[in-house]
């Protein structure tokens, strides 16, 4: 794909619903997500989750975003397990605070912060067959970048040819708002951590190999990454 103007293929990005078919068969990609959350969330707002996160602070830390580029609705938090919200936690590690951590096999990604906790934030992953694991690092940032599909993926997908020069960021745009590209050894392994839209991808494997969190989640994580920061991507 092209990201910010330079050339890159977008393999670890899962197939693409383009926006006409956001209904049909390719809707995992159909970025359409609920904006009445907030009613709902606050008429519950004494109501503990599993995980100790009251329903109304999810509402709120996961509500819209409308200063973006391209406002940002908030998060229907029903389509999404509170097990996956974001929070402080208990994390024992050797590695530096900063480093992100990505466990697959339990759908997280971990910022760690030092003094034994990390934040944690849920995720989807890659597919069967689409799973990796090694130390990569932020070699590029990219906010509301352009995607571009690959050639394999228009010979599979031919309504994604309209796209063939990229398409403008926007939340349609498979990478979403924020977008921290993955390089190992000076070179871009095409895989990204970057924000998606569809709250019920969290906690599943749907992608080619990146690891996707919820938008709001994406634009903390990507506030505290600078480049070079280390990445440690776990077996799954």
């Amino acid at each position: 794909m092209i990201v910010d103007g330079e050339t890159a293929d977008a393999g670890g990005m899962d197939e693409i619903a383009l926006p006409e078919r956001r209904a049909g068969l390719l809707n995992r990609r159909s970025f359409l997500v609920g904006s009445a959350v907030g009613f709902g969330a606050l008429g519950l707002a004494g109501c503990a989750t599993s995980d100790g996160m009251i329903l109304a602070e999810a509402a709120k830390v996961y509500g819209p975003i409308p200063d973006e580029k391209f406002p940002i609705p908030a998060v229907d938090i029903g389509k999404v397990d509170p097990k996956y919200y974001r929070r402080t936690v208990r994390y024992e590690t050797r590695e530096a605070p900063g480093t992100i951590i990505v466990d697959p096999g339990n759908f997280y990604v971990y910022r760690i912060e030092g003094d034994g906790s990390a934040t944690r934030y849920g995720a989807n992953v890659g597919r069967d067959g689409f799973l990796w694991s090694g130390d990569a690092y932020v070699g590029r940032k990219s906010e509301w970048a352009t995607w571009t599909p690959p050639k394999e993926m228009i010979r599979r997908q031919p309504e994604a040819a309209k796209y063939a020069r990229g398409m403008p960021g926007g939340l349609d745009n498979p990478l979403g708002a924020r977008t921290l590209h993955l390089y190992q050894n000076g070179a871009y392994t095409l895989y990204t951590i970057y924000a998606s839209s569809e709250p019920e991808s969290i906690g599943t494997g749907v992608t080619s190999g990146c690891v996707g969190l919820l938008s709001q989640d994406m634009i903390h994580l990507y506030s505290r990454t600078p480049v070079k920061t280390k990445v440690v991507v776990l077996p799954a």
